[in-house]
């Protein structure tokens, strides 16, 4: 394998419909196309007007999210803060996040160290409902 790998994010395969939440979002999980070993890089979407499907959290790994495009929302454990184009936000290990998009499809990319197997996902009440 060469020392470089060059790959569009937007070719790489969607996996919301996997996890049965296309409805919400997308989810491009890069790092298998792009062979990376200790990187984690994924295109991430929020439909407009809608949340992530899950919150999630990691134990291990820090995170840097940086909105490419579209407003909405995120929430870092019991904060909420709003986000635009061009923000980045360090996410440390053990908050717990998740993001709503506003009027019009929230797109970002998010980045990080790989940790196999660290990663917790938050299904229901994360944003205070039922």
């Amino acid at each position: 394998m060469a020392d470089w790998t060059h790959k569009n994010l937007r070719d790489v395969e969607d996996q919301a419909p996997g996890f049965g939440v296309e409805q919400f979002q997308s989810a491009r999980f890069a790092n298998e196309a792009l062979g990376a070993q200790s990187t984690g890089v994924s295109l991430m979407g929020v439909k407009a007007g809608q949340r992530q499907a899950f919150a999630h959290r990691h134990e291990n790994a820090e995170e840097v999210y940086v909105i490419l495009r579209g407003a909405g929302r995120m929430k870092l454990d019991e904060d909420i803060i709003d986000v635009g184009p061009l923000d980045a936000i360090r996410v440390a290990p053990g908050v717990t996040r998740a993001f709503e998009a506003g009027d019009e499809d929230l797109e970002m990319l998010a980045f990080g160290p790989r940790h196999q197997g660290d990663g917790e996902i938050i299904r229901n009440g994360f944003w205070g409902e039922g």
